[in-house]
């Protein structure tokens, strides 16, 4: 009795063993994994991760960095929180090998889970938004897990607007400093004070309108249509073969 009880302990622990191998090898429903295979040109920021292939199915890993384009003109002032956002492939993704995994044109769908306005000490609007949904070519609709790739999955003007917004204001309260510095060309000996003043007026204007820059609200979020954003895959995308095609 003892000697079958172990068997069957035995059988028991096969069949457990058995089960996780199969479930690492076959994700969810995708099938028994036949190669595996990385992005074509990755992103350099982004962890090195793969592109897995089954008999049905491309699943692109979990960590993968891609380029998506706004459909649509976008704007952080006139968005509110639930509003759908659509977004395009602009170029094919293929694997290293050839592949192709992500056709041209395929949409995403998301929606926006939050905006931080633009607050004062020069701190720009940050959007925050979760892209559910990948419309294929054929009308397959897939659930997807896609953020954009930044520090805190957030849309936000890059640093160069943000400079050039300081620069301005810099510059041209520099020149009003230094035409207020040549105002002073009415007292005697004018080409002499006038020089004088303006020398003083342009770094105080200047240091006027760094300080004005830094203490006014920042940028406000804008995306043209077409402007590309890069996003990241926060969980395995699962894309059927029979579903791609190119447009």
């Amino acid at each position: 009795m003892k000697k079958l009880y172990s068997i069957f302990i035995l059988i028991c622990c096969l069949c457990v063993t058995c089960q996780s191998v199969l479930a690492e090898c076959c994700p969810d429903v995708c099938g028994c994994v036949n190669s595996t295979d990385t992005i074509a040109n990755p992103d350099k920021n982004a962890q090195d991760v793969t592109v897995m292939s089954t008999d049905d199915y491309y699943i692109i890993c979990q960590g993968n960095v891609f380029k998506l384009a706004f459909e649509c003109k976008f704007l952080s002032e006139c968005a509110k929180e639930g509003d759908e956002v659509y977004f395009y492939v602009p170029k094919d993704i293929y694997t290293s090998c050839g592949n192709l995994v992500l056709p041209m044109n395929s949409r995403f769908v998301g929606y926006v889970r939050g905006i931080s306005p633009q607050k004062k000490l020069n701190k720009n609007a940050r959007v925050y938004i979760s892209i559910n949904k990948l419309v294929m070519a054929d009308g397959t609709e897939i659930d997807v897990k896609v953020k954009p790739f930044s520090k805190d999955f957030s849309l936000v003007e890059n640093g160069w607007m943000t400079a050039g917004k300081l620069a301005a204001s810099t510059v041209g309260l520099g020149v009003v400093g230094a035409g207020a510095g040549a105002g002073l060309a009415f007292i005697p000996h004018p080409q002499k004070i006038a020089v004088g003043a303006a020398a003083i007026g342009v770094p105080v204007g200047c240091f006027i309108g760094l300080v004005t820059g830094l203490l006014t609200p920042g940028l406000k979020y804008h995306a043209k249509a077409g402007e590309e954003i890069k996003v990241i895959l926060c969980d395995k995308l699962c894309i059927p073969k029979c579903s791609i095609k190119e447009f």
